[in-house]
């Protein structure tokens, strides 16, 4: 798993603003027709008054521009329900899961720089564990029986820690298969390929390896968290494949297969580990798939731009992640929400926010614009009969549909060790990958190259 700052580039296309717009109407017509949430214990609101409103700073990690998806739930948030209780959230810092973690930690232990601890704020539970679930809000306190109900069970646990309920459920992302439609439609012309083909791994390798054939040399696929993908292949088969030490267990011979069944393609190029991520590697045509999350539909465009600055559309089709032998297992990742244990009157502003954004249609809306699973069960009941503007963003929640439907979602470590040990596994791979096409043509076997790559994976054990 890996984090990092995206930026847009210059001159964002029409269809962003249409989606911006599309938003806005969408949010301020849900604003209108939801009604004030029921009270419960944690958000009794008596001590909320608005005449004198109680400002809670807010840390998300929901894009790092000014008018990002969270900003603007925020800001209808403050001019209808915040004015009419007296609450005002203000944002005061916008970044990646990563980077907010850190914060986190830097401000608790008020290191020299370091920012205020905020009100509210979005981390994984690793991050909250380590700031200690007793400082935070038990979100269990805010909400009757009845009304988690209306939530996911599995998002819900995914945020239980020492049985508290510390971190609630805004959104969740999967992992899906982007492809630049265009591109891959010429190769399936030519070829008698088909998406079909994608829909297991087998089909998938094969594809690869035609499609390097086809184009002259070049990698098919761009992977943004190829561990990720060679875990559920491997646990999928055999749930046995980690060690108690946070890592795999490497002399598991299913994760050994799967890995090498990867990294042969990897070492043959018939796929690549994205620069960052694999979005901006099918929007400039260095490949014509990439593996990432479902939230990365946020960051595509119309066109594929390629570096002779030709341009064509993309026709953006969206896949779930190819099928392995045995369970049929998909990630389940994103950050919840958590509030810091301050004053009662804090807490109960809190709660009302809490509940406003996670309510059955705004959190549908919120979501169907950002690539994320919804986390109400009544939002992702209406997920079927969304009327989506953008082609883009229907795709994305067919194959959410089909993820929810198809496969067991299991979350993914969050801890530090974890993802510093799978960063230094990528940078490595990826200052090999450079070379292999080299030592290939120098005689090296691609199985030879694959086996130095699970010798640099072993040695993180």
């Amino acid at each position: 798993m890996r984090f990092g700052k995206r930026t847009e580039k210059p001159g964002a296309p029409a269809r962003k603003k249409r989606r911006e717009a599309g938003l806005f109407f969408r949010l301020a017509l849900v604003s209108m027709l939801l009604c004030a949430a029921a009270l419960t214990a944690c958000g009794r609101e008596n001590a909320l008054d608005p005449q004198e409103p109680v400002t809670l700073t807010l840390w998300h990690i929901y894009g790092e521009q000014a008018d990002s998806p969270m900003n603007r739930l925020v800001q209808e948030f403050n001019e209808t329900v915040g004015l009419q209780k007296g609450i005002i959230i203000d944002v005061a810092l916008m970044s990646n899961s990563s980077t907010i973690g850190e914060q986190l930690l830097a401000a608790q232990a008020d290191k020299p720089g370091s920012q205020a601890m905020p009100d509210l704020f979005f981390c994984y539970p690793s991050t909250a564990d380590a700031l200690g679930s007793d400082q935070l809000v038990d979100w269990n306190d805010c909400f009757t029986p009845g009304e988690l109900e209306n939530y996911v069970g599995s998002f819900l646990e995914e945020g239980v820690i020492d049985g508290r309920l510390a971190v609630f459920p805004v959104s969740k992302s999967t992992r899906l298969l982007f492809v630049n439609g265009t591109e891959f439609g010429r190769f399936c012309e030519a070829t008698g390929g088909a998406y079909e083909d994608l829909a297991d791994w087998d089909g998938f390798f094969a594809t690869a390896e035609k499609y390097y054939d086809w184009s002259g040399g070049k990698a098919f696929c761009a992977f943004d968290y190829i561990i990720q993908n060679v875990d559920f292949c491997a646990r999928a088969k055999d749930p046995g494949i980690w060690s108690e030490d946070g890592w795999y267990d490497t002399d598991n011979a299913v994760l050994r297969d799967t890995w090498m069944r990867f990294a042969e393609a990897l070492a043959k190029g018939h796929i690549v580990i994205s620069e960052l991520y694999s979005n901006t590697q099918v929007m400039t045509g260095d490949v014509p798939a990439g593996m990432g999350s479902s939230a990365a539909i946020l960051y595509y465009n119309d066109v594929v731009t390629y570096p002779d600055n030709t341009s064509e559309p993309i026709d953006l089709h969206v896949l779930p992640l190819p099928e392995g032998e045995g369970t049929s297992l998909a990630p389940q990742t994103g950050a919840g929400l958590c509030a810091l244990r301050t004053t009662e009157r804090r807490q109960e502003a809190a709660a009302v926010f809490v509940r406003w954004l996670t309510e059955g249609e705004r959190n549908l809306v919120f979501c169907a614009e950002t690539g994320y699973m919804p986390v109400n069960n009544a939002a992702l009941a209406s997920m079927e009969v969304y009327e989506f503007e953008d082609p883009g963003y229907a795709a994305v929640f067919r194959a959410l549909k089909q993820v929810w439907e198809r496969d067991e979602l299991l979350a993914l470590p969050s801890d530090a060790g974890y993802i510093e040990r799978t960063n230094a596994v990528y940078d490595r791979l990826k200052a090999l990958q450079s070379e292999f096409s080299a030592r290939l043509r120098a005689g090296e076997s691609a199985g030879e190259l694959a086996e130095e790559t699970w010798e640099i994976f072993r040695s993180f054990s």
